[in-house]
């Protein structure tokens, strides 16, 4: 049997597989999953079925997750269908797949209400990218499905996409890192990759070692990295950073433990001090992205391991 699959993207473990993976991975039993949905604003996918465990990613409401096993202490391991990611979810953050989504949150954090009145006390917060199906609208709020109410200026429909994703990481900026974090709450550095490539419609891994291997093609940087465009992705050992313009970079980092903009140089020799030279450059197809080149117009708006 073939075994070398990457467990972060397999559902299998030596006692217990996805059905599909029989005759593939080896494994005491196979089971078919079931499809549930995320119903909190955001839920921890661990590394193991303990409050305790290393948060390894985040779900956030409306995503899918099939689900292939639930313990007794209330913890779901299964797969989540946007990133493929497999961990273990509490089974408390799952219910049964709702309405499609209809609406994305496209601002840092949003409020729900309970009721088409902002003086109401909130019912949740609601983080950026967060999937809702909805189902109406009153004066300035749209309606869910659930009857949760939302400033409809916080939302876009589900399948409209940004134009640009640096500045899409850049709302980001100030952030606290969060090893495994994906939200306004905290984040880490190829968290900030994925959720900013993919408020623009580009599919893109969880993990920079991931992201390294499937994004974009190598850009053979200079000596002095002089000759990096804006959206470059740089990459070390077990982080990456965003080019923000050829002078500086994006990235979530612990030095800073934020969202922080850094000079290319300064994060060069920080970062190589530590885990050592710069691994790749990676340049995106812009048509691809579909962002807007304009590095200029954005300077002239903002004036993982690292």
């Amino acid at each position: 049997m073939v075994t070398a699959f990457d467990p972060r993207l397999t559902p299998a473990r030596p006692d217990l597989a996805a059905r599909h993976l029989e005759g593939k991975v080896a494994a005491a039993r196979y089971v078919e999953g079931a499809l549930r949905e995320v119903i909190e604003p955001q839920a921890p996918v661990r590394r193991a079925p303990r409050p305790d465990a290393p948060l390894d990613t985040e779900a956030l409401l409306g995503e899918r997750i099939t689900v292939y096993e639930v313990t007794e202490d209330g913890w779901a391991w299964g797969q989540l269908a946007g990133d493929r990611y497999v961990g273990w979810i509490p089974a408390s953050a799952l219910g049964e797949p709702g309405l499609p989504p209809t609406h994305r949150v496209c601002v840092l954090r949003t409020l729900m209400f309970p009721g088409p009145d902002i003086r109401l006390p909130p019912s949740a917060a609601l983080p950026f990218a967060a999937r809702l199906a909805i189902v109406g609208s009153k004066e300035r709020f749209a309606v869910t499905a659930a009857g949760g109410w939302i400033p409809a200026p916080h939302l876009t429909l589900v399948n409209d996409v940004e134009t640009d994703f640096v500045a899409v990481a850049a709302r980001f900026l100030g952030v606290p890192y969060l090893w495994g974090g994906k939200t306004g709450l905290g984040i880490d550095c190829s968290g900030l990759v994925q959720v900013a490539l993919t408020a623009c419609g580009i599919s893109c891994p969880r993990d920079s070692d991931m992201q390294e291997r499937a994004l974009g093609a190598v850009v053979a940087a200079d000596p002095g990295f002089s000759n990096l465009r804006d959206g470059d992705l740089v990459f070390w050992k077990g982080h990456v950073a965003i080019v923000r313009d050829p002078h500086t970079l994006i990235h979530a980092n612990a030095h800073h433990m934020a969202v922080a903009i850094e000079p290319v140089s300064e994060a060069v020799a920080r970062i190589g001090a530590s885990a050592g030279d710069v691994t790749s450059v990676k340049r995106l197809n812009i048509r691809d992205v579909g962002r807007s080149h304009a590095p200029a117009a954005r300077r002239a708006r903002s004036g993982r391991s690292d």
